[in-house]
């Protein structure tokens, strides 16, 4: 395995050192991806106390995206609904880009490295095509083991980018529905913490003197 690898040129090498980058993308997003890491259950089950005080402690006790997206509401209580409504969209768009980190990476290996399997089997080929006559009239065997080694190049960016697409394509499904739920879970947590308290449009019409 280690001699195919070694005589097959620069192109096997890089390959393998792709393969090094998308096996490392898929264990960190795998890790980080848990739904016990972005929702943790001591958290969503502090979030139904509607204790701001308690509700900070939890989040500092669990940093995850659910947490500080919390933090975030709790810390502009003092704000208009709509207002912190606005302020934790933005945040919760941050943490969504947060969760994609490294996806991008595994795309652009699904896209370059079959294509660079084919580049060096073609790189490997064009050699032995140009000697071809002169293989033929003595021992085919070379050139039957050079085009072997150089069809190993597009095996290898293959097997390289078919787990990086399902990776990709997984990791990219878990970040939409995580997104969905934690979507839902914050506008719990706003109609709980703004429960009984009047809105700015509510309070301004009742500033309003009567005719």
């Amino acid at each position: 395995m280690f001699e195919t690898i070694r005589d097959a040129g620069p192109f096997m090498w890089l390959l393998l050192f792709l393969s090094v980058i998308s096996l490392t993308f898929i264990l960190d997003r795998a890790w980080a991806l848990r739904r016990s890491r972005v929702l943790p259950g001591a958290l969503l089950d502090a979030i139904q106390e509607r204790n701001p005080a308690e509700l900070r402690m939890v989040c500092h006790a669990t940093p995850s995206p659910l947490a500080r997206l919390t933090l975030a509401v709790v810390d502009h209580l003092g704000w208009p609904k709509v207002e912190n409504a606005g302020a934790l969209e933005v945040r919760a768009r941050q943490e969504v880009t947060r969760m994609e980190r490294g996806l991008v990476i595994l795309e652009i290996i699904v896209g370059i490295a079959p294509l660079l399997g084919l580049v060096g089997t073609l790189y490997g080929i064009i050699p032995l095509f140009g000697d071809f006559g002169r293989a033929v009239s003595g021992d085919n065997t070379l050139l039957a083991k050079g085009i072997a080694a150089a069809l190993n190049k597009t095996l290898a960016g293959l097997m390289v980018a078919i787990p990086s697409l399902v990776a990709w394509s997984y990791f990219n499904k878990k970040v939409e529905s995580l997104a969905v739920e934690l979507e839902g879970v914050c506008d719990g947590v706003l109609r709980r913490l703004y429960l009984g308290t009047p809105s700015t449009h509510g309070s301004a019409n009742s500033e309003e003197p009567n005719p």
